[in-house]
């Protein structure tokens, strides 16, 4: 008999061992419900697992981004909506004036609504928004652009403490508005006299080049932005700011106001997988509805004759434009009151051809939704088929693996009896 090497308690030890790992596992996948909880438990599963995990989370937020869409789509038409009650009203208007009943004054009272109404259609298409994006003002429309610059001009001379030889008028004109009027004092300081220039503006124009120069710049951008300096400044004045009578500085020639772009929608898990949306100017000028003071309005599809739009004056000013010097269509007789209606029908046509297109993409991204979420649905299952574990069939397994282990465990104290025998032979 041997006593220095158990080897059927050592052989017993190692079952008893193997089958608690066993058990240890078990159990870990009882507890957490996954067959692979590290790599160790299926390399190859655990790899495609996590592949399978991100296109799941990628189909979920793109369902919920073709949502945003069609909240984004719904805020532009909801606002289109109004525009077509606006413009239904100002069609009743121009009918209303086209009938020789009314007489001059009538027709003035008329064209006040008329004017109103112009403005809230602009007002609509410069103000509606998502998520502080512009919708109806053109920015939807195609590529997006920076803008151009805006028109600079700057002096010559560091300006020092004005004296009593340098007083005088600074004359200026800013993207070819009325003239702005700031009198330079004795004692005024560069740091003054930007101050008066924008209080005189309303708006900041001036400002310090960095180097001690008077830099003026205009409020918008591209090719319609200019500083001009006017001929009745006074000669002193221009000369100790370093600028000339007649001195125009003008922006960059790339085009008007800055514009975001089409809306490019994320409507997959993967690059590429993407849905563009435009949507196009919807403001008064751009439905052909307003426009130059006096000019033809031919409509925005073209072929009306006898329409115009009202001369500019205080009356006629409209609070929001798409740019200065617009006006509302002139009703003020029969003939241009009927060629109106045919402008308006015209508007009308073309708010509703952009409704319905709207509304083709809200259908659409409805089923890229429910499209979306059928994948990831069958994705997951997918997934959950590699990772997770049959709870049945592994209580099964860790009920085995107990028995097992208290099997290993009694026999592990029987084999350790065994040596014991040779001491029967001393006796």
């Amino acid at each position: 008999m041997i006593i220095n090497h158990n080897i059927t308690a050592l052989n017993t030890h190692n079952k008893l061992s193997s089958a608690n790992a066993a058990q240890g596992k078990s159990m870990e996948k009882l507890a957490s419900g996954l067959r692979i909880n590290k790599a160790g438990d299926d390399a190859a599963g655990l790899a495609i697992s996590e592949k399978m995990r991100s296109q799941v989370r990628g189909l979920d937020q793109a369902s919920r981004n073709a949502q945003d869409g069609i909240s984004m789509i719904q805020t532009a038409e909801g606002a289109l909506n109004e525009t077509h009650d606006i413009l239904q009203r100002m069609r009743e208007l121009s009918v209303q004036a086209a009938n020789d009943t009314n007489n001059a004054d009538d027709r003035t009272e008329i064209q006040k609504e008329m004017n109103q109404l112009t403005s809230e259609v602009s007002r609509i298409g410069n103000n509606t928004e998502f998520n502080t994006q512009k919708l109806l003002n053109g920015n939807k429309v195609g590529a997006a652009s920076n803008g151009g610059t805006a028109g600079t001009l700057t002096g010559t001379a560091t300006v020092a403490t004005a004296i009593a030889g340098n007083a005088g008028n600074l004359v200026l004109k800013v993207d070819g508005g009325s003239n702005i009027t700031a009198a330079i004092t004795t004692g005024d300081t560069l740091s003054s006299i930007v101050s008066k220039i924008n209080t005189a503006a309303g708006s900041t124009i001036a400002s310090d080049d960095g180097t001690g120069k008077l830099k003026l710049t205009s409020g918008s951008t591209g090719t319609a932005s200019t500083v001009n300096v006017d001929a009745s400044s006074t000669a002193a004045t221009l000369t100790y700011l370093g600028l000339t009578s007649g001195a125009t500085g003008t922006g960059a020639a790339t085009g008007g106001v800055a514009k975001d772009g089409a809306a490019s929608l994320q409507i997959g898990a993967n690059q590429s997988q993407q849905f563009t949306v435009t949507i196009n100017d919807m403001r008064a000028s751009a439905l052909g509805i307003a426009g130059t003071a006096s000019g033809t309005a031919s409509g925005k599809d073209g072929g009306v004759t006898g329409a115009s739009f009202v001369a500019t004056s205080a009356a006629n000013t409209l609070s929001d434009v798409s740019t200065a010097g617009e006006t509302a269509l002139d009703i003020s007789d029969a003939t241009k009151a009927s060629a109106a209606t045919k402008v308006l029908d015209q508007a009308i046509k073309n708010v509703s051809a952009e409704r319905s297109r709207l509304g083709a993409y809200q259908n659409r991204l409805e089923h890229t939704t429910n499209n979306l979420k059928t994948s990831s649905e069958n994705l997951t299952a997918a997934e959950s088929r590699v990772r997770d574990v049959d709870m049945a069939k592994e209580m099964m397994t860790q009920t085995k693996n107990s028995i097992l282990a208290q099997a290993a465990q009694a026999m592990l104290a029987q084999s350790n009896q065994t040596p014991q025998g040779v001491l029967q032979l001393l006796r």
